[in-house]
């Protein structure tokens, strides 16, 4: 079950549906030229159904099989970008100031429109096919946005799967892994309110600067010394302001950053002794603290019985030795993972060569891709549906 022929036939038009949108890159929900021309794509191939606005400007496609009844398949695909400026320098780059399509969203989008139009072709199987195009991943959580607006439901989507591309990993492979696959993410602003003052008469002061370098210091001991060193768990400060003159120390210092784990119990070690330790350091000096914790997107999980199955059709398009079944999760995270507790499925990884690494300026979807993605999204969904 290697690459299919017309898939391949199909390659240098569906790079140029990539091609065009990586030329405009929206943000979160603002997808609306990528969103109208999906749809618009998917009522030229024949869709039964093509329904926009879906967790506000989400797109599915639903594509009926010739050989009878059957539960539906819905088949993931992103298509935010980035707030990035671009410098690959390639003919289709961003034309659009500081947005650019730095993860691959382009890429995805275009890959299952292709299996769109395949399917809408053969309808080599029966039931229903869902091709789902979210908003919003990158932060706006628009998978759950989708799941919300009852997208399930709507179309009777019984199975979900999703796919991204992975830099570093050589085209024509894939990787996946049951379980855990990417991590849960929570996001923390922390705000050290001290007592401003002449930066020459620091004693008179509460300096909220060296209370808040404690405190990021100390944070680091969330990893080191609080969580077992078997799991996971980053806690990265990626944030800082404070101040605005050489010779005054300010009244307040604010910092923020991310957690990541792959265990609910290993967050709520995390947030407790994030607050415990802010609030000591905070005494220590002297000084105040507000800490503000926002959970983020929750654990990509994939489905055992799901990733043994799309396991098996990525090694029918890859070969078994291409086709990585027990990758190390990642702690990134995924809004797919609102769709995974929604229903059953799984989340798999396709090479995308020696490029720039995600969400890097010099990023560019790697076209040579495209067939092997295709191919496997086809073939998921017909194997799924066989009659």
């Amino acid at each position: 079950m290697p690459i299919l022929n017309r898939v391949a036939e199909m390659q240098d038009e569906i790079a140029g549906w990539r091609r065009h949108l990586h030329t405009i890159p929206e943000i979160l929900y603002e997808t609306h030229k990528t969103s109208a021309f999906i749809a618009e794509r998917l009522r030229e191939f024949g869709c039964d159904e093509v329904a926009t606005g879906i967790g506000r400007t989400g797109v599915v496609g639903l594509i009926k099989g010739r050989l009878g009844d059957g539960p539906t398949v819905g088949l993931r695909a992103d298509m935010d970008a980035l707030p990035l400026s671009e410098i690959t320098g390639k003919p289709w780059a961003s034309t659009h100031p500081n947005a650019m399509h730095a993860c691959g969203h382009d890429g995805h989008s275009a890959m299952l429109l292709g299996a769109a139009k395949y399917l809408a072709e053969t309808r080599n199987f029966r039931g229903a096919v869902a091709v789902i195009f979210q908003p919003a991943e990158e932060g706006g959580a628009g998978g759950k946005a989708m799941v919300d607006d009852g997208m399930m439901e709507r179309f009777g989507i019984e199975r979900v799967f999703g796919m991204h591309n992975m830099p570093g990993l050589p085209v024509g492979s894939f990787a996946i892994r049951p379980g855990a696959m990417m991590a849960a993410t929570a996001e923390f602003d922390i705000t050290v309110k001290g007592r401003g003052g002449h930066a020459a008469q620091p004693h008179q002061t509460i300096d909220p600067i060296v209370t808040a370098a404690a405190m990021i210091t100390a944070l680091q001991t969330i990893a080191a010394r609080s969580t077992d060193p078997i799991e996971s768990v980053v806690v990265s400060v990626t944030r800082i302001s404070a101040g605005d003159a050489y010779n005054i120390i300010p009244e307040s210092a604010h910092f923020a950053g991310t957690i990541r784990t792959l265990k609910n119990e290993v967050a709520e070690n995390a947030f407790k002794r994030m607050r415990a330790i802010c609030e000591g350091v905070a005494a220590a000096h002297g000084a105040t603290v507000e800490v503000s914790i926002d959970v983020n997107y929750p654990v990509t999980f994939n489905h055992a019985a799901d990733t043994e199955f799309a396991t098996g059709v990525a090694q029918g398009i890859a070969g078994e030795p291409h086709v990585v079944t027990n990758v190390a999760p990642v702690m990134g995270g995924e809004d797919f993972s609102y769709m995974l507790e929604a229903r059953p499925g799984a989340f798999i990884f396709m090479g995308n060569g020696q490029t720039a690494n995600l969400h890097n300026p010099a990023y560019d979807f790697n076209d040579e891709a495209i067939p092997h993605g295709v191919s496997y999204w086809v073939k998921l969904a017909e194997t799924s549906l066989a009659a």
